[in-house]
């Protein structure tokens, strides 16, 4: 007899077709029938060992996380119901070009330091991986063997590729550090790595030309990869940024998933159309282009990203070391202030439009909550001196919410027909973005049943299928016989995110039951101890 029979559900399947009722049966991990309208064909209707009556709620393939800082929290945390509890069944990791492999010893610490503002420093990791394969191994051994919370894919970080081969020098890699980071890139996606991230905007990866950046991404679409960059800017010169991403991987031949994908900053307000433009334009011609946002207006990245690039050379104690330098640090605050520093997208930074939402050193917690302004105000202080102490004294730690997003913006490229959901949700630190807790019951709460931007099928699809489908899984995203039985059911008179600003780690309502791979990890509201997930390697040509 088959494990579990799901009765009388509302099935939204992940394709945007039409919902219909059906007895969908679960076993060994995959789902083995589908029974539409078994209640009304008045046929003999399935059994199983379990059976769970699913009236009045929608059941759906589990939610895919296209945009995911989850790297060492699925290491650290074995519950994850920041996560788990919204309906996410799989996340893509290794984004913004930054994270832990290919790595060796030196730029393991390196990228640890550099990214402390997003993962914490590791210190309670025990980093036994340095090649991408290794990683994911770890992954699949989660805690004690069993597994982690959900599961997991990776893109090779281009920033720490270029860390390895070339450094934090900010200049071209020569012809044998190319064939390295080839090389590198190939080992990877061989390893089971989806394809390679970028952090445009970070450092060292933004010291890539785009002749450098071209010749990585023909090895990713020779392995069946595709590119994810957080491109050069999100704010001044957002469209040529936008369409140097869209030239570059055409040249390259090379599939493109545009990460974050919005149009931040007072001289894009109002600009969505225009991407939009851009996209149908390539999308006519051929390009193969996917993109991913978050429902909210505010960005969150680290306090550090915000310096120039040329302050970043050399790594994060060349960093510290220029901000200790009243000379120097007076320079990097006036790129910053004046000229709009290439890290904050080329505009002048507003103080008052950047929080801190989280420290590494306790006692910097008062910080917390309050924007940069607003905590030199109470100091009696320039705002570039209260951020400047806070990189120093946090070693580069803090990170921060910048509120300078465009509602009309995120709904008009939400609706387009290449968008996915992605959370880039930052778990750590005592104030982080509710993006993190509350992205996919967000989109189905307030912009489904309460704005009706888009319709519950097509919202589905956006958040299961279609993410599948870039991901090239031939058995996820869709509920289909033979599928694997990743599946969330959700209440969609009720299903809301609970976290906000203020309290951002509150967990969602109207979820009460997640399953990935056959297995409950939340049921009837509550996290279980099952660790079904595992790293989903990239399926060979």
């Amino acid at each position: 007899m088959e494990e579990l029979v799901i009765r009388d559900a509302d099935v939204v399947d992940g394709s945007g077709a039409p919902s219909y009722r059906a007895d969908v049966v679960v076993d060994g991990g995959r789902i083995v029938s589908i029974v539409k309208e078994a209640a009304a064909a008045g046929c003999q209707r399935p059994t199983a060992r379990r059976e769970l009556d699913a009236e009045g709620l929608v059941l759906a393939p589990g939610f895919i996380d296209m945009h995911a800082h989850s790297d060492l929290a699925l290491l650290r945390d074995p519950d994850h119901s920041a996560k788990a509890a919204q309906g996410v069944t799989l996340e893509v990791l290794g984004q913004d070009g930054l994270s832990y492999a290919p790595v060796d010893d030196r730029t393991l610490a390196e990228v640890r330091r550099a990214i402390t503002g997003w993962n914490g420093d590791g210190d309670d990791i025990d980093f036994s991986w340095r090649s991408v394969g290794e990683y994911l191994d770890r992954l699949d051994h989660g805690f004690d063997g069993e597994g982690i919370a959900v599961n997991a894919a990776y893109l090779i970080p281009q920033g720490t590729v270029r860390m390895l081969a070339v450094g934090w020098e900010d200049r071209e890699a020569t012809p044998q550090e190319l064939d390295r980071m080839r090389q590198l890139v190939a080992d990877g996606l061989r390893e089971g790595a989806v394809g390679m991230s970028s952090g445009l905007t970070y450092t060292p990866g933004m010291y890539a030309k785009d002749a450098e950046l071209t010749e990585l991404c023909r090895v990713v679409a020779a392995h069946g990869g595709y590119y994810c960059p957080h491109h050069r800017s999100y704010g001044a010169g957002a469209l040529e940024a936008y369409e140097e991403m869209v030239a570059l991987t055409r040249e390259a031949g090379c599939p493109l998933h545009l990460a974050h994908a919005t149009m931040n900053f007072g001289v894009n307000k109002g600009k969505a159309p225009d991407l939009l433009t851009l996209l149908d334009k390539a999308l006519a011609e051929g390009a193969d282009i996917t993109l991913d946002t978050y429902p909210y207006t505010p960005g969150c990245t680290t306090l550090v990203a915000m310096l120039p690039s040329w302050a970043g050379e050399g790594g994060p104690e060349a960093i510290l070391a220029r901000l200790k330098d009243d000379t120097t640090a007076d320079r990097i605050r006036h790129h910053m202030e004046v000229v709009g520093a290439d890290g904050c997208h080329g505009v002048p930074i507003e103080w008052d439009t950047i929080e801190i939402s989280g420290v590494g050193d306790a006692a910097l917690a008062p910080y917390v909550g309050r924007t940069v302004r607003h905590s030199a105000d109470l100091r009696g202080e320039a705002p570039w001196a209260t951020a400047r102490r806070l990189l120093i004294e946090d070693g580069l730690g803090p990170t921060i919410l910048q509120h300078v997003g465009h509602e009309e913006n995120v709904r008009q490229i939400m609706r387009h027909r290449v968008h996915t959901g992605g959370s880039d949700g930052i778990l750590r630190g005592a104030k982080p973005h509710p993006r993190a807790y509350g992205t996919f019951p967000r989109y189905l709460g307030r912009y489904v049943r309460e704005l009706g931007v888009l319709s519950l099928e097509e919202c589905v699809a956006h958040l299961t299928g279609r993410p599948a489908a870039r991901l090239r899984l031939p058995d996820r995203g869709l509920v289909r016989e033979g599928y694997r039985a990743d599946l969330v059911l959700f209440d969609p008179a009720t299903v809301a995110a609970g976290a906000t600003f203020e309290a951002p780690r509150t967990l969602p309502a109207g979820i009460p039951h997640v399953i990935v791979d056959g297995r409950f990890v939340i049921e009837d509201g509550r996290r279980t101890d099952v660790l079904a997930g595992r790293a989903v390697r990239r399926t060979p040509r």
